[in-house]
C-alpha cells in the first residue's frame, strides 16, 4: 500500500490539494458568479471532508483527505503553495494536475492510483453539479454546461480516463 512515507512533503501537499485545483478548473471553465464559484468550491471541500471522515477510496486517499481536513480545521489554506499566474490560470491548473498524476503513477501502487483517480472524478463531478450555469435569477440554465462537461472530459484524460465516443 502507498503511504505518506513514499512522498516528499511538497508532493504530499500537491496530491492533497489536487481535488481543490480540479474544482478551480471546473469554475474557470465556465465562470458564473461568486455564488456559483462558492457552491463549486464547497462541493469539493465537502467531498474532501466526507472522504476524511468516511473513507470510501482506500486508506491512501483517506490519509490525504485527513491531512487536508486537518489543515482546514487549523484555518490553513489547503491551496497554499499553488499560485498560478492570473493571466494563465487555467493552463497552470491543468499543468499542475498533469504533474500530480505523473507523480502519482510514478510513486503509488496501481490500486491506489485507481482509487485516487475515482476520488478526483467524483470531486470534479460534484463541483460541476453544484451550481447551474446560465439562466437568470436562478431560473433556467444548465446543471452542467457544455464548457464544464468539456473540462470534466479533459480532467478525465489527464487522470487516465479516455473520452467516451458518441457513436
Amino acid at each position: 500500500m502507498t503511504s505518506r512515507a513514499d512522498f516528499t512533503d511538497e508532493d504530499w501537499d500537491r496530491l492533497g490539494r489536487a481535488p481543490l485545483v480540479a474544482g478551480l478548473a471546473i469554475t474557470l471553465a465556465d465562470p458564473g458568479g461568486p455564488f456559483e464559484a462558492l457552491k463549486e468550491s464547497r462541493a469539493v471541500l465537502t467531498t474532501l471532508l466526507d472522504t476524511a471522515r468516511d473513507g470510501g477510496y482506500g486508506a491512501f486517499v483517506q490519509s490525504l483527505a485527513r491531512d487536508v481536513a486537518a489543515k482546514a480545521q487549523r484555518r490553513e489554506n489547503p491551496l497554499a503553495g499553488f499560485t498560478p499566474d492570473r493571466r494563465k490560470a487555467l493552463d497552470a491548473i491543468l499543468e499542475e494536475l498533469r504533474a500530480v498524476y505523473a507523480l502519482l503513477v510514478e510513486k503509488a501502487e496501481p490500486d491506489d492510483v485507481d482509487e485516487y483517480r475515482e476520488w478526483m472524478r467524483v470531486a470534479s463531478q460534484k463541483a460541476a453539479l453544484a451550481a447551474k450555469e446560465g439562466g437568470f435569477l436562478g431560473f433556467g440554465g444548465k446543471l452542467v454546461s457544455d464548457r464544464e462537461q468539456e473540462m470534466l472530459e479533459t480532467l478525465g484524460e489527464i487522470f487516465g480516463v479516455p473520452r467516451s465516443s458518441d457513436g
